[in-house]
This record gives structure tokens, sequence and C-alpha cells, in this order.
């Protein structure tokens, strides 16, 4: 009988079978390290302001609490930009002839809000409320990072849905008192987790539901 392949095929169809399975995963992983780079989510990443406005410099080395700009984090779904009056309660009286600070002056006198670019920004489809998470104990810094610290501000985090489900799965560790909530030098006790599940307990969490569908999408 005639042999239709050489002795050679054989170890051509597994390298051949070895290589897909190679592409195969290397692509697999390609696309998840992709989806998951800060290109996608945008950390990292610093966009161009109006006004270069530090964090670093009024929340860190001045110590201005996030409520005095961001006054409806506790009582709304978004935590709110200042108004321009907000800026010009101390601009009024000093750096009052900064060149950086030109487009706030003619923001209030032309009555018009300063168009700030959005940093941290959800999809649509996702319900979310700061005022809710406020008041379950967590604090600013545990999806903003250390935005003290930030010259320029960025997004610290990826808000990706496995970002947040990673919180809502167990919750307990991220939880702190109401009075360090926006105290972005807390440091979690030994016994975080205790504390914690003692927190959500008190504010009635019920830890089962969290990961429901409804719960971020409505």
């Amino acid at each position: 009988m005639a042999q239709i392949f050489s002795p050679a095929a054989d170890t051509w169809l597994r390298l051949f079978l070895l290589g897909s399975l190679a592409i195969t995963a290397g692509g697999t992983v390609g696309i998840v390290g992709f989806a998951r780079s800060s290109y996608v989510t945008s950390t990292d990443f610093r966009p161009s302001q109006p006004v270069p406005f530090s964090h670093r410099h009024h929340a860190g080395e001045l110590g201005i609490d996030c409520r005095y700009c961001h006054s409806g984090v506790e009582t709304a779904p978004q935590a709110g930009l200042p108004p321009t009056e907000t800026c010009m309660t101390c601009h009024s009286q000093i750096w009052l002839n900064a060149s950086m600070l030109e487009p706030v002056r003619q923001s209030l006198a032309e009555n018009q809000p300063i168009q700030w670019t959005r940093v941290a920004r959800l999809p649509d489809y996702v319900f979310f409320r700061h005022d809710v998470h406020i008041a379950m104990g967590v604090g600013c810094a545990s999806c903003h990072g250390r935005i003290d610290q930030m010259a320029l501000t960025y997004r610290a985090k990826p808000f990706t849905m496995d970002f947040c489900l990673d919180c809502h799965r167990d919750p307990a560790p991220n939880l702190r008192p109401r009075d360090h909530i926006t105290d972005m030098g807390w440091k979690p006790p030994a016994n975080a987790r205790a504390e914690g599940e003692a927190i959500a307990a008190h504010e009635n969490i019920r830890f089962g539901e969290l990961t429901h569908c409804y719960v971020c999408h409505r």
C-alpha cells in the first residue's frame, strides 16, 4: 500500500497543534490584558483642564475637606463640582491676578460655569449613588485613591465591573467609621474586617444582595 503521508507529517501536525494552542492562549491573554490596561480603563490619565487645579495643594497641603467643594457627596447621587463662587471665596482675596486663574474670574464675571473635563466617569447604564456609599462607610480614597497627593487629578482606580464586584462581594474590609470618610490618610486597624462587619451590621448592609444585577443596572 502506498504511503499517503510522509514520515515528517506527524511531527508537523503536532507542531501545528501546539502553535495553534500557543497563539490562542497568547491572544486570550493579550485581549484580557488590553481590556484591563490603563489605555482602556483611563487610569493614570491626566486630561487637560481649563484651570490646572491641584488637589495636592488644596486637599493635601491646605487640608480642605472634600465636602467643601463636592457638597453633594453626602446627600445626592453625584458629588458635584464646585460653583465658581466656591472658588472665589478664597481667590477673591489671594492670587488675585494670577494668570492661571483667569478662567475662574471670567466664569464669575460672565456667570457661566467652568467646563471641567470629567475624570471619574461611569457609563450611562451604571446606577451609582455617592450618598449611599458614603452613608454605608465607603471612604473617598477607596474609589478615588489618594487624591490629596495628586498635583493633577487622574483616575486611580479602573472603575471596571470587576472592581465594583470585588467590593460588593466582600465590602467589610473597605468600610470605615463615618468620621473618617474623607480622611485620606486613614489607616485601617488590625481588625479591619471585624470593624467593617460591625459597621455593615449597624448600617444593615445585606451582603447577599449586593451582587444582584439590579443593584447597579436599573
